[in-house]
């Protein structure tokens, strides 16, 4: 499952980009409709970063759960996101991650809904 800010439009619009790409059935959600403390996750989690709940409810984020929903979507999206999961490319990822989502408020569909808590 893929979590993310369903507050913040440029989120949205990159959840709902790679839902469109899952395999049917893999959830993409909100975290506004998930019970957080079931998946082990807090409010400040996932109002920083987006997560990947993998099958066994591992958690993987901010870049890992974008590389991780990639590879669920399988062929060319899932070399990108084994690519984005291995070093050194994860390495890079990490910061740009950080950067973008620090900045999101400032990109193209996003509203102040979508600024991160300080």
């Amino acid at each position: 499952m893929l979590v993310f800010d369903g507050d913040c439009g440029f989120c949205t619009s990159s959840a709902r980009w790679i839902e469109a790409r899952l395999p049917s059935g893999t959830p993409v959600e909100p975290w506004q409709s998930l019970d957080l403390d079931a998946l082990g996750l807090t409010e400040r989690d996932v109002t920083t970063a987006a997560y990947w709940v993998d099958a066994d409810g591992g958690l993987h984020r901010g870049h890992l759960a974008i590389g991780r929903a990639l590879i669920a979507a399988g062929g060319f999206w899932g070399v990108v996101g084994r690519v984005l999961v291995t070093a050194p490319m994860s390495w890079l990822a990490r910061p740009v991650y950080a950067l973008v989502a620090r900045f999101r408020h400032k990109l193209p569909g996003a509203t102040d809904a979508c600024r991160l808590p300080d």
